[in-house]
């Protein structure tokens, strides 16, 4: 058996099926009853409700999923510290990682990947933890204990603000993981071109072209209505050789629930997929609003071998 960096690696480059990644662990947790809180999301659920989570990973890898990405987006000190749970920090991270490695063992009949999440999201009412100095110091703890957890890679996720998301990228590298950073982007009404997912006057070109430097071992329009996902593409290319991947979201957000208003369908989801694929995506799921059901359809659509758990790869 190859191990994760062996075969993420070669297929991220163009061996084989295209990875499947998992869907929104914080909205999956929403849709099966865990409540979210006030503060810090679907941050605190592995203190609230370790089962659920490690149930909500195990139903990805069943759909399909050769990517479980932990449930700690919003598990940084610069979230957690302002939400109350600032003395959670490492037990949140690194139980959120053995839950999901519990589930790749109840679940997996193929080889799954651990991918630790981390984000630069901050609120912007608290000015002391919202700074690309306060951010970069959370994430490099943050990387630190996933490494130590036990994570196979990690994904940066919502990168938005080029100041923040460069020192969240330098604080990630210093673990030497595979490194996947993830930028948000969608049409504001009235803007005259894609900027980032929450900030209209944030240029998506600027963010790409500060980031594309860095040697990530992939770069990933997530969190982005599926609509916009093509220009994101055409401007993450314009910049960035390495290989791409696609895992967008599907309803609104209104803290702290997920609108599981007009999601797509997981046929519709599928056949953008297939778009994406052939023009060179190597890695498809889902974010916010997208569940198990669009994981198996991506795997019919995109994988030679039909769908169902991971494939064993020796």
């Amino acid at each position: 058996m190859t191990s994760p960096a062996d075969w993420l690696h070669a297929r991220l480059n163009g061996l084989g099926d295209p990875i499947i990644i998992d869907g929104g662990m914080g909205t999956e947790l929403e849709r099966v009853g865990v409540a979210m809180h006030g503060r810090v999301w679907s941050g605190a659920a592995v203190l609230s409700n370790p089962d659920a989570v490690r149930r909500v990973h195990e139903d990805f890898i069943r759909a399909g999923a050769e990517v479980v990405i932990t449930n700690t987006f919003a598990a940084g000190r610069h979230m957690l510290e302002p939400g109350g749970l600032g003395e959670h920090v490492e037990t949140i991270n690194t139980n959120a990682v053995q839950l999901a490695l519990e589930a790749r063992q109840n679940a997996a009949e193929g080889p799954v990947a651990i991918v630790g999440s981390i984000c630069e999201w901050a609120f912007m009412q608290e000015g002391r933890w919202n700074t690309p100095e306060t951010v970069g110091k959370s994430a490099r703890e943050q990387a630190h204990l996933l490494h130590a957890a036990g994570v196979d890679a990690i994904a940066l996720e919502m990168c938005e603000r080029v100041e923040f998301s460069i020192a969240v990228v330098e604080a990630a590298l210093e673990t030497r993981l595979p490194l996947w950073i993830g930028i948000s982007a969608r049409h504001h009404q009235g803007a005259p071109e894609i900027a980032t997912f929450d900030y209209a006057d944030r240029n998506l070109d600027e963010l790409v072209r500060g980031l594309a430097r860095y040697p990530a071992s992939a770069m990933n329009v997530m969190h982005t209505p599926v609509p916009d996902v093509a220009e994101a593409l055409e401007v993450i290319r314009r910049h960035w050789s390495g290989p791409v991947g696609v895992y967008p979201e599907s309803g609104f957000f209104r803290m702290p629930n997920w609108q599981f208003v007009d999601v797509i369908a997981p046929e519709m989801l599928a056949r953008a997929a297939q778009g994406w694929v052939r023009d060179g995506v190597r890695m498809v799921g889902g974010c916010c609003g997208l569940g198990p059901e669009h994981v198996a359809a991506l795997c019919h659509a995109l994988r030679r071998g039909g769908s169902g758990s991971a494939r064993r790869e020796d």
